[in-house]
């Protein structure tokens, strides 16, 4: 790996629409730091490991040159920073892999804007402003939507003229990185080949499933945009396109995008808590419903998704839901159980790597998110490539 100053660490970033998330890695993928600058566009804080200071973030950029001067001050000047790595949340039908930053990449990050215009101005807001501040150090790109480039054309395609396709009107999927780090962790946290076809729940505030076939997505529940597939923490998930139309007529285009993305799924069915662990514990008949709910849909997409696949070998739980809410897990594995699934009760409740009980037909395993060390990945193997 090409190491500027000397050094073989990567600043992995993550700009939000509020907040820009930050870890370092070194040359063995270890994590060495952590941290996040929230509440950009007004009074923010920053934490960076155990300090946590607060003070005005007017824009990204602002939040950008606040992180990179309390790096320094913990040691880490840009100069031992071997690269940086963003994660874009959408790269397009183009950018489908990993990719150094060049004029040209960034020109193509700023088409897919209308893709993703709540998501993709802030990533590029990050790119520029590291580039201003530290133009000799390398940029590299993950894409949120590059995994599931291989599904096929079948699966992409809504049923519209070529003239509305070709305006980019199509299904993308997304929490790519996450399943591609699953792929890649899978095999040495469980000590077994990875599963032909494998069934696997990103579940989170955002939440979707992704039908993977001999490593490779080929069917995932979200689609255009995050908000298709799953019931999930403030978005609806699927509805139907003319319920759309008419909340719009009535509300304005405004109203309906936020209620559909902020106010809706879990948030919207309980009466106003979106977090799982909060619904868990609340004994009111609407969080028992919204966790209802959330399981039916997941289970109900399931299907769907291994009938893609033509069956199922094995289940892997990812995010913070996936990782941690033991009677989800339990009760989408039950929905799973005309297929030979049997989970082992007492691994579920210690939340154990290993959930399927000796009898299962169907293996499930729990698969730590690790999104950042994966892009920590990406960027050594393109920069070793140079």
């Amino acid at each position: 790996m090409s190491k500027p100053g000397n050094s073989d660490l990567v600043l992995v970033l993550n700009a939000g629409s509020s907040s820009i998330k930050l870890a370092v890695f070194d040359g063995q993928l270890t994590q060495v730091l952590t941290g996040i600058a929230d509440g950009i566009g007004g009074p923010g804080t920053l934490k960076l490991g155990d300090v946590k200071t607060t003070q005005a973030f007017p824009d990204h950029a602002t939040a950008l040159h606040a992180i990179l001067q309390a790096l320094e001050t913990k040691g880490f000047p840009i100069s031992r920073f071997a690269a940086a790595a963003h994660r874009v949340v959408h790269g397009g039908t183009t950018l489908t892999q990993p990719t150094r930053i060049t004029p040209e990449v960034l020109r193509a990050i700023k088409s897919c804007t209308p893709l993703a215009p709540l998501h993709n101005p802030h990533n590029i807001a990050a790119i520029e402003t590291l580039a201003a501040l530290a133009p000799d150090l390398p940029q590299v790109a993950a894409f949120d939507t590059a995994f599931h480039a291989s599904n096929p054309e079948v699966a992409t395609r809504y049923a519209l003229p070529p003239q509305i396709e070709a305006r980019g009107i199509r299904r993308y999927g997304f929490h790519g990185i996450s399943y591609a780090s699953l792929v890649d962790s899978l095999p040495g946290l469980t000590g077994t080949p990875l599963p032909s076809r494998l069934l696997a729940f990103h579940l989170g505030n955002g939440a979707s499933i992704c039908a993977i076939r001999d490593g490779e997505s080929i069917a995932t529940s979200m689609g255009y945009s995050p908000l298709e597939g799953l019931t999930m923490g403030t978005r609806t998930g699927m509805i139907d396109g003319n319920a759309v139309l008419r909340l719009a007529e009535e509300d304005g285009i405004a109203a309906t995008h936020h209620l559909l993305n902020k106010e809706s799924g879990l948030r919207g069915l309980s009466g106003g808590l979106s977090d799982m662990r909060a619904l868990l514990t609340d004994p009111s008949p609407a969080s028992t419903f919204a966790v209802e709910h959330f399981c039916y849909w997941a289970i109900r997409h399931a299907g769907s998704l291994i009938a893609a696949m033509q069956g199922l070998d094995a289940v892997a739980f990812t995010g913070g839901i996936g990782e941690n809410a033991a009677p989800v897990r339990a009760r989408i594995m039950d929905g799973l159980s005309w297929l030979g699934a049997q989970i082992d009760a007492r691994a579920n409740a210690a939340g154990d790597t290993r959930l399927h009980a000796h009898s299962s037909g169907i293996a499930c395993w729990i698969i730590p998110a690790q999104e950042e060390r994966m892009i920590a990945g990406d960027a050594q193997r393109l920069l070793s490539d140079d």
